[in-house]
């Protein structure tokens, strides 16, 4: 049976990722199907003074990791409560990923990532996920899968 669902608050304090490498500054919408959450990446973070000078973008690697954070840790956090409330901490071992990149995000910009679920089983969950900007653009998209294991 399930038990009561968690507040995209406490989806936050559950999950395992600390500032400077987490990748959500809030959750939106959180339910059993869907997940939607926002970024702003800092203008002044470290990786921008490499990544490229006089041209600074978000490195797409770290795009991908915000999309998991969100598609697959935070919304697989939310289901495992849901399903097994007071269960043991887990991990979200991250288990591939099919993306196309089709923007950019500068430095100082917020996105939104929205999870979609596709299939939730034995703590496997794979989504659909799309990053955009603020003003709707797609940044990237694609399907990202991800698995709970015991901390």
């Amino acid at each position: 049976m399930a038990g009561d669902a968690m507040t995209p608050v406490a989806v936050l304090g559950a999950m395992p990722h600390r500032p400077p490498f987490r990748f959500i500054d809030e959750i939106l919408e959180l339910d059993e199907d869907h997940i939607v959450a926002a970024y702003r990446f800092p203008a002044d973070a470290d990786f921008y003074r490499g990544h490229f000078p006089g041209n600074p973008v978000t490195p797409g690697v770290l795009l991908l990791e915000a999309m998991a954070q969100a598609g697959v840790v935070a919304h697989g956090i939310y289901l495992v409560g849901r399903d097994a409330p007071g269960g043991p901490p887990l991990l979200t071992l991250f288990t591939d990923a099919t993306v196309e990149f089709t923007g950019m995000v500068r430095p100082g910009q917020r996105v939104l990532i929205r999870g979609r679920k596709l299939v939730f089983r034995r703590r496997l969950l794979r989504s659909v996920v799309e990053m955009t900007l603020e003003d709707g653009t797609v940044v990237c998209s694609g399907t990202l899968s991800g698995m709970g294991v015991p901390a």
